[in-house]
């Protein structure tokens, strides 16, 4: 089989339930529903955080995002343009430059947020192209970011353009696949990060134009938004995936690309996360737990679907496989390959998995059905496989197998630096919904 090309999709901020596929309750996503049919879908697999940029920074490095200053921060906000430090560092080798120099040609079109030119940026980590915003969250019309900066970018220069953000970049996608065309169809595969803003605040639709300029600049964000609003953002999105698909087949590209989807972190306010508890900022499930589509008909059959544990560095990890690409042998992989769970839905394997966060002290480890977690100086014990909202706290009855599980917590965090004293949090709506021990 000759190598993939890839589109690696993103969403912002989305539930874990919000798509059709993974039980939705308003038909939201049917392109990304019929993906899921023709492809495999996962049931519990993770994000890296339970807020954005330290999950791009796994995403990007396949390794624990704990090993970077820049990703401490919970999230990166727009205060740190100009730093020197708050950012993914240049000579860190990232699963686009091992990609670029492997052959492939490389894009990021969307969300960045990973610091800020010139000390960072897509371009000075492996991506050839850059169409997007650098900062969190920014309006969909004014492109503005929370401090009232435009943050719109073209390569390295800022860009003004009229249009809905969400369907610019959806635009940019097809034309990149189309300028791409007759190079991967003659043996230039292609890399694309197809990273959205949506539906991450301010809750706008392709109709808000006028209330958006209403409630511009650095008061965007108040804009209190409402759950049909919040759902017409993931049909905006969910029709300009299609209009990607829709030119993968025109070219004939279809068979051999490889398309993964998913969101960098739980959902917010009026995301629908059912049956889990919590959101973003929580390493409760409904902050981390995340949809994970990958459609690839020449390499998974259609149809499947996988109760395998994997966080977002293990698909960084699964790209360089499938593109027969070896990581840089001095940055080792935390991440690790799902290429046997994609040729086959029901191989499983175990993979522990752990987090850590600045934010009220949070830890947790995921292994097998068992979880572990540590918020606000209490621990908790569940078995998710028959507790997936996580309300039956079972310290009190199993201390063995919790004495064991932060052991292993305890054991992992001793490999990882120390969190810096200067880290900053960045609130976002956070849902405490946490039972007492």
């Amino acid at each position: 089989m000759t190598r993939p090309n890839i589109v690696f999709i993103v969403a912002d901020d989305l539930g874990f339930a919000d798509l059709g596929c993974y039980g939705g309750r308003v038909p939201v996503s049917p392109v990304l529903d019929r993906l899921a049919a023709r492809g495999i879908r996962f049931t519990q697999g993770y994000a890296n955080s339970p807020v954005c940029s330290p999950t791009r920074f796994a995403l990007m490095t396949a390794r624990y995002q704990y090993r970077l200053r820049g990703a401490a921060e919970e999230p990166i906000n727009s205060k740190s343009r100009g730093s020197t430090t708050l950012g993914l560092p240049t000579d860190h080798p990232t699963l686009p430059s091992l990609l670029r120099d492997s052959g492939y040609r490389t894009a990021l079109i969307g969300k960045w947020h990973m610091g800020y030119p010139p000390s960072f940026g897509p371009l000075r980590s492996g991506y050839e192209e850059f169409f997007g915003p650098m900062s969190g969250g920014v309006d969909y019309f004014t492109h503005c970011s929370s401090n009232g900066a435009h943050d719109l970018w073209f390569g390295e220069e800022e860009r003004q353009e009229e249009g809905y953000l969400t369907d610019l970049i959806s635009r940019r996608a097809v034309d990149y696949v189309d300028r791409m065309a007759e190079g991967a169809r003659s043996g230039t595969p292609f890399f694309l990060s197809l990273h959205y803003t949506a539906p991450h605040w301010p809750w706008e639709t392709r109709d808000d134009e006028a209330l958006a300029q209403e409630v511009k600049n650095n008061l965007f964000h108040l804009h209190g938004g409402n759950i049909h609003t919040y759902r017409r953002m993931i049909g905006h999105m969910d029709e300009g995936i299609g209009w990607v698909m829709d030119a993968l087949r025109r070219h004939g590209l279809t068979d051999n690309t490889l398309v993964v989807f998913t969101s960098d972190n739980g959902g917010e306010r009026f995301s629908d996360n059912w049956p889990l508890v919590g959101g973003k900022m929580d390493l409760t499930e409904g902050g981390i737990r995340v949809p994970w589509i990958a459609h690839w008909p020449a390499g998974i059959a259609p149809g499947g679907e996988s109760a395998q544990l994997c966080m977002t560095m293990d698909w960084s990890a699964t790209l360089l496989e499938a593109a027969d690409v070896a990581p840089h042998p001095d940055y080792p992989l935390d991440g690790v390959s799902l290429m046997p769970v994609l040729g086959d839905a029901n191989h499983e394997f175990p993979r522990p998995l752990h987090w850590r966060m600045n934010h009220r002290g949070q830890r947790a480890l995921r292994e097998g059905p068992w979880k572990y977690l540590r918020v606000d100086g209490n621990d908790y014990l569940f078995d998710l496989s028959a507790d997936e909202r996580e309300r039956a706290n079972l310290a009190g009855r199993e201390p063995d197998r919790l004495a064991a599980l932060r052991a292993n917590w305890e054991a992992w965090n001793d490999t990882m630096p120390a969190i810096p004293a200067d880290a900053t949090i960045s609130l976002g709506y956070s849902v405490k919904d946490m039972p007492q021990r």
